[in-house]
């Protein structure tokens, strides 16, 4: 029976552990926490997003960081496997919009509650408040572990610590020192699905919520990546789903011009648009112009909208030219905002960045530097979108580094 330590008592560490204890291993989880599973609880704002429907072809699409690299572990333990795993075992899921996969009951405790009653069954031992500061190796394997100051011995590792995304969780960077340590690169961290910070002025509409808009976003005048859905104005720029989304499209912002274009009328083309807008005019033509857009847009949007269109506020909607019509036909297709910066990593529902994946064997998870050493979950350097993604590529690299520790 060989010793196997998990480090970290997350999704990703939980999975692990139950693979290579029904294995026959005798398995021992450190968790630095005075409880498991934090990160996960607050997982699809408390519902938990266990997965999604989507193909693994899909699922990799949706990966913008190594996707290609999760081919085995989602072909080993897929999300169809996943659904089966949870309802085997008294958990009854439900898919929602965009192929989300949910518990019925809507409560993330309840995943958590399958995985610690099955961790009980299998007789695995969960040591909290438990930290593991360093990993004790030979330079060629795994040796044990230092454990709040003890040395502690066996003969594989999985390490399972997350990221640096949501600090209170406890994923504060440990694994990556501790990697580090034993050779192996990490990437440079970033935060992955989080809000950004513009340079103009927003918080006049800070609240405001827009359905059905289409942004896109652009890297130095060149074209990255469009996403439509809902998206939010914040007191320091811009949130939201799709902007989540196409955080995930850029890594560094650093001197890189960053800008996004809203399409706040994707149904409606120019020409449409422009129709549109001169029936509003007619309606209002001896109001203003500031308030002849009522019917349109938000109220708390119009001065955003107006300024870009450069047209006097206070001007007759009878005095408005075609050329200024025009003009305001272009904001409301392509009104711009200049990315100054992603919110702080903290912020962030998931990192990009972490262990090389050229340094851990896809087929395993176990590290190509140091026999024994196994790595699952957020530590890797592999990042996907909203969607119940990145839990399902959690319980994917757990599973193939429990079934090969």
């Amino acid at each position: 029976m060989k010793k196997v330590f998990v480090i970290g008592c997350g999704a990703a560490g939980m999975m692990a552990a139950l693979m290579s204890s029904i294995k026959g291993n005798k398995v021992t989880i450190f968790e630095k926490n005075d409880r498991p599973g934090k990160k996960l609880l607050i997982t699809g704002k408390g519902r938990c997003n266990v997965t999604n429907t989507a193909t693994i072809k899909e699922f990799i699409e949706n990966t913008p960081t190594n996707g290609k690299f999760l081919y085995s572990a989602l072909n080993r333990f897929s999300n169809s496997d996943l659904i089966e795993f949870l309802n085997k075992n008294g958990l009854m899921t439900k898919v929602e919009r965009g192929g989300r996969v949910f518990p019925v009951s809507d409560r993330s405790k309840d995943v958590l509650d399958v995985l610690l009653k099955l961790i009980k069954a299998n007789g695995i031992d969960i040591h909290y408040n438990a930290r593991v500061t360093d990993i004790l190796s030979d330079s060629s394997r795994v040796l044990g572990i230092v454990v709040n100051g003890k040395k502690e011995y066996c003969d594989s590792i999985i390490l399972s610590t997350g990221g640096l995304s949501y600090p209170s969780t406890g994923s504060t960077g440990d694994g990556y020192d501790m990697a580090k340590k034993l050779g192996h690169t990490i990437i440079d961290l970033h935060p992955a699905l989080v809000p950004f910070v513009t340079a103009e002025d927003v918080s006049g509409m800070m609240g405001l919520s827009l359905k059905n808009i289409n942004a896109k976003l652009y890297v130095n005048d060149k074209f990255i990546k469009e996403e439509f859905g809902e998206m939010l104005f914040t007191h320091f720029g811009l949130s939201g789903p799709v902007i989540l989304t196409l955080s995930s499209y850029i890594k560094n912002i650093n001197k890189s011009n960053v800008v996004i274009k809203l399409d706040l009328k994707p149904a409606l083309t120019y020409e449409k648009l422009n129709d549109r807008i001169q029936r509003d005019f007619k309606k209002y033509l001896k109001k203003e112009f500031k308030n002849s857009l009522n019917d349109l847009l938000p109220r708390s949007l119009t001065p955003y909208v107006i300024k870009q269109s450069g047209i006097n506020p206070d001007k007759k909607v009878s005095e408005v030219s075609k050329l200024e019509r025009n003009a305001l036909v272009h904001a409301l297709k392509e009104l711009v905002f200049h990315v100054i910066s992603k919110r702080p990593i903290k912020e962030a529902i998931i990192t990009s960045g972490g262990v090389s994946t050229k340094e851990i064997n896809p087929k395993t998870m176990e590290s190509r530097l140091i026999k024994g050493l196994f790595f699952a979950g957020e530590i890797i350097d592999v990042d996907a979108l909203t969607g119940g993604y990145n839990l399902q590529i959690s319980f994917s690299t757990g599973y193939l580094a429990g079934i090969n520790s």
